[in-house]
């Protein structure tokens, strides 16, 4: 039962990576590639970034009681932390940022953002989103490479 329950972390935590890596490397990009409207494709990727922060949110708990429950001293690993931090970035970003971007959007109306006198706002805070989100794909890298040294949390 203990070798199901490391497999069920090994896995929480590779979805957890795999889901911030491909959304915000290769899909969101791609969406911009491909689609001739850019609000269009902006409006997909803030989507997109919406669910892998409830993701993120699900999955860190998970891990972070995983460790908690597990070992005596979860509070003194390395990997706890980097899951605290990266549950910090997350939830600064889904409750914070985006919805602050959002406003942003709707106050822009009737003109796009990117035509509106919001402009130079939107892209300072979308500029900080995407330097937060780097950071906490970052520290998913860290957190892979720490656990898949080591079978056991």
């Amino acid at each position: 039962m203990r070798r199901l329950a490391n497999l069920l972390f090994q896995v929480v935590l590779t979805a957890w990576a795999g889901c911030l890596w491909t959304i915000g490397y290769l899909v969101a990009p791609i969406l911009f590639y491909t689609l001739d409207n850019r609000a269009l494709a902006g409006q997909i990727a803030g989507s997109l970034f919406a669910v892998s922060g409830w993701a993120s949110l699900a999955a860190g708990s998970y891990l972070a009681l995983f460790l908690c429950i597990r070992q005596k001293r979860a509070w003194k690993t390395l990997a706890l932390w980097l899951i605290v931090l990266m549950l910090i970035l997350a939830a600064v970003s889904l409750f914070g940022i985006q919805p602050m971007m959002a406003q942003m959007k709707l106050d822009a109306l009737p003109l796009d953002i990117m035509n509106s006198p919001l402009r130079d706002r939107f892209v300072a805070w979308h500029g900080i989103s995407s330097s937060l989100y780097l950071l906490e794909s970052c520290l998913a890298l860290g957190l892979v490479l720490r656990m898949g040294w080591k079978w056991e949390p």
